[in-house]
């Protein structure tokens, strides 16, 4: 990550404007002294003690203000709910949700009209999502079709030799079904379905796939795959020198390659045909001009070295996270995929997006709380059974924010609806001859 020097050099020329260099030094100096006190804990895993509670907001100067705003009343009621999804706790803060709808679904799960809760601190989002979403409906809806999935994780074992990465791949591949069956010891609700395996020197990547049911599955693989290396430790002809349980090579909440071109959990492609008049009434643009902008984001995500094509999945995805309870940190995975436009018969667009690693789920982790439990509800998709269509739902909300924003820049309006409703500046009120917003 090169930086330019003399950038640098007018950087450290401020500096030692502020502060003499003695003074920057003894800054970055580590120091043991006046040691801060240590969190009180818990106690017993998996629960929230009032004592600790108020022995982590004494050792804070922050006064009864902000204590009263994380700790109100209902947050202490509810305490006891948040035991498995947090440690040290505080409080709760508290997000505005908005509606996004209607969005008509056509998918081979998620059928009906949703109106999508989203959390999101963003003016202007949930307003872009409803438009596309009113779009889509508007059109007969949005065909959907989650097709595939697989969560992995990766385990990697370093060995002495080639010759003992040899020895160990021909006995591991006659333990595929071992490997199975131990996996399937530690959870009702997943399979290994796959095992694959990769080397770099004598470094040897256990690839394990599973399915993980309605959860999100990010803790089950793990425990599953922890079973299966205690299982080949033990019984393996050669010992690895050492070993981790995952070698960075399962794309765990980051943006990769590898799950790109395969699956990270549900692999969803979603697709809508809007006409000509949707265009020129809802959207206030045409399909010419929306491939145009389409033509030269493809290139400017080329140049920049995108991985995938689109304009921000991350956005209503983000927010559809966060209301719904799933790991947030999971859009650094999901929030890629491809986005197509196409010019459709009498001036129609046909649009679609493909998304290979959404990680998401209808029970498990933060999808039982109360908030994010009501916001499932919402969708009528709370529990088991449902996570499919949650991943067709999330699917046909990233193609209504994709053809929203993208309509937006097309038209010249994208600036204008942020001074709206981000800053609150009035809309200048037309004259006969100007165009209709």
């Amino acid at each position: 990550m090169p930086t330019n020097l003399q950038n640098v050099s007018g950087y450290f020329e401020r500096l030692l404007a502020e502060r003499s260099q003695e003074r920057i030094e003894q800054d970055l100096t580590p120091s043991l002294e006046d040691m801060p006190p240590s969190l009180p804990r818990d106690g017993i895993p998996g629960t929230i003690s009032p004592g600790a509670v108020e022995g982590r907001w004494r050792l804070l100067d922050a006064g009864t203000s902000a204590k009263d705003r994380l700790l109100d009343a209902m947050t202490r009621e509810q305490m006891p709910l948040y035991g498995k999804n947090i440690e040290n706790f505080i409080g709760t803060v508290k997000l505005p949700v908005g509606l996004a709808g209607p969005l008509r679904m056509r998918g081979l799960f998620a059928r009906g009209d949703y109106y999508v809760p989203l959390a999101t601190t963003e003016a202007a989002l949930v307003a872009s999502y409803t438009r596309g979403a009113q779009a889509i409906t508007q059109a007969g809806g949005c065909t959907a079709a989650a097709i595939w999935e697989g969560v992995t994780r990766a385990p990697v074992f370093a060995f002495d030799s080639l010759v003992d990465v040899g020895k160990f791949i021909m006995w591991a591949a006659q333990q595929v079904q071992t490997f199975r069956d131990i996996a399937a010891s530690t959870t009702r609700h997943g399979e290994l379905i796959r095992t694959r395996f990769d080397m770099e020197g004598n470094h040897v990547y256990l690839i394990f796939e599973y399915t993980t049911g309605d959860a999100s599955g990010q803790n089950m693989v793990t425990i599953a795959t922890d079973a299966v290396c205690r299982f080949i430790l033990d019984q393996t002809p050669v010992q690895p020198v050492y070993w981790f349980i995952e070698g960075n090579l399962s794309g765990d909440k980051k943006a990769s390659h590898l799950s790109f071109q395969n699956v990270r959990g549900r692999k969803v492609t979603a697709e809508a045909t809007l006409s000509s008049g949707i265009l020129e009434r809802h959207l206030k643009t045409s399909a010419s001009r929306m491939l145009d902008f389409y033509r030269v984001s493809a290139i400017g995500g080329v140049m920049s070295g995108n991985i995938g094509l689109q304009g921000h999945y991350s956005n209503g995805m983000a927010a559809l996270y966060i209301a719904c309870g799933q790991d947030a940190a999971c859009v650094a995975e999901s929030a890629v995929g491809v986005t197509r436009f196409e010019a459709a018969e009498e001036g129609g667009l046909y649009a679609s997006v493909t998304l290979p690693n959404l990680i998401l789920g209808t029970v498990g982790g933060g999808t039982g709380l109360p908030s994010q439990n009501a916001c499932l509800d919402i969708l009528k998709l709370s529990g088991a059974g449902n996570a499919p269509a949650l991943a067709e739902v999330c699917a046909a909300l990233v193609l209504a924010g994709e053809l929203s924003i993208s309509a937006a820049l097309a038209s010249g309006h994208f600036t204008r609806a942020h001074q709206i409703l981000a800053r609150g500046v009035p809309e200048k009120r037309k004259g006969p001859s100007e165009d209709s917003a």
